[in-house]
């Protein structure tokens, strides 16, 4: 048997990983300034996070959600504690998409409409419903065309107003910094009038977090520099360091209602011990000024590189667009400086989402490679 070819691979096979490193199989070192889609949040192989996992392991592997499981609502606390919404729902399942059909059905659940806006290059996954509300046709097969979906360019307040006239708008979703299409932002002002149009006709106000959340921003979620207050967010890829876990936060103004939303593996005991391992670490070391303070200076130096056009982003989630494609740049910082970094749906930009733990020695590592690549 053998894997069903559905990605471009780099010619390298990883067996281990240690802080922002990997190495392959001939023992070769690797800065990883990618975070394999910006899921590593805290380190490769971080000493807690493993001790926190296996710790759990030696407890209680798994048990379904038919009992209760005191670590979920450690969890809980805490993810509150930190993210600053203590008085919101948990829902606990598997996967960013996953996460963003779940904040579907319960919006759709409770107001009884079906009418979704999402916005032009955005990137919610590739389930049903997730791929219904990504703008990529590439990725989307006609059983997942829906009729269903508005799509918008983001900042026009004017487009916003009008869908509102004249549809029963269910929700709006919106990621608060697009990663997938290579690190765009919305402005505060149009994220508040989402909230506000929202709030006016009885529509959910979704954040998808799963990418620039759990600090990447320089803010625990990304909508949070905008001072806007979401009815539900998604999360997902850092909020486990590599484990699967994901999540939907959800106003109290929902009330729970059984057979609304299930999973048989959503807050396994491994996977939350996983999570608090990773809030832990954010908490105690001060990861999320860190990826501010860090991320300023990246970006300020990556102004600075030839052929640069535009440098987007905040905190560690940052795009670099350049005058050409990068397609030959990222092979060339793989295969002869050993440094990953992402590409994105513009063919110009690479993304750069390294652990909130790297050092600025780290990151001169890769400034000095990428000057040499462009020299």
């Amino acid at each position: 048997m053998t894997l069903f070819d559905v990605y471009p691979l780099f010619n390298v096979s990883l067996t281990k990983g240690k802080g922002c490193f990997v190495w392959d199989d001939k023992g070769t070192r690797y800065l990883d300034f990618y975070g394999g889609h910006a899921v590593i949040s805290i380190g490769h192989t971080n000493e807690h996070y493993v001790q926190r996992i296996t710790a759990q392991l030696e407890q209680l592997a798994f048990y379904s959600n038919s009992v209760r499981i005191p670590i979920q609502d450690e969890y809980a606390t805490l993810l509150g504690r930190v993210s600053g919404y203590d008085d919101y729902h948990l829902f606990l399942c598997n996967s960013g998409a996953e996460a963003v059909e779940n904040a579907l059905k319960v919006a759709s659940f409770v107001n009884g409409r079906k009418k979704i806006i999402a916005f032009k290059g955005a990137f919610h996954g590739r389930t049903s419903g997730a791929v219904a509300i990504t703008d990529n046709p590439a990725i989307k097969p006609p059983v997942n065309d829906d009729a269903h979906v508005l799509f918008l360019n983001f900042n026009d307040s004017a487009a916003l107003e009008k869908a509102f006239a004249e549809h029963d708008i269910c929700a709006v979703i919106i990621e608060p910094i697009q990663g997938v299409n290579g690190i765009y932002e919305p402005t505060p002002e149009f994220l508040k009038d989402i909230q506000r149009l929202c709030q006016a006709h009885g529509a959910f106000f979704i954040a998808d977090e799963i990418q620039c959340g759990f600090g990447r921003s320089g803010q625990f979620f990304a909508h949070q520099l905008a001072g806007v207050q979401p009815d539900l967010i998604t999360m997902a890829k850092g909020m486990g360091n590599g484990f699967p876990i994901a999540g939907v936060l959800i106003h109290p103004k929902v009330a729970a209602k059984y057979g609304m939303l299930g999973t048989t593996f959503g807050g396994a005991p491994l996977a939350c011990a996983a999570g608090l391992a990773v809030l832990e670490e954010i908490e105690k070391h001060q990861l999320i000024p860190q990826a501010a303070t860090l991320g300023n200076y990246l970006m300020d130096e990556c102004r600075q590189l030839p052929e640069v056009k535009e440098v987007r982003g905040k905190g560690l989630m940052i795009g670099v667009e350049f005058n050409f494609p990068i397609k030959a740049l990222r092979e060339k910082l793989v295969y002869e400086h050993h440094i990953f970094v992402g590409n994105s749906s513009n063919p110009n930009t690479l993304r750069l989402l390294p652990s909130l733990t790297i050092t600025k020695e780290e990151i001169d590592l890769f400034l000095e490679a990428i000057k040499k690549c462009l020299a």
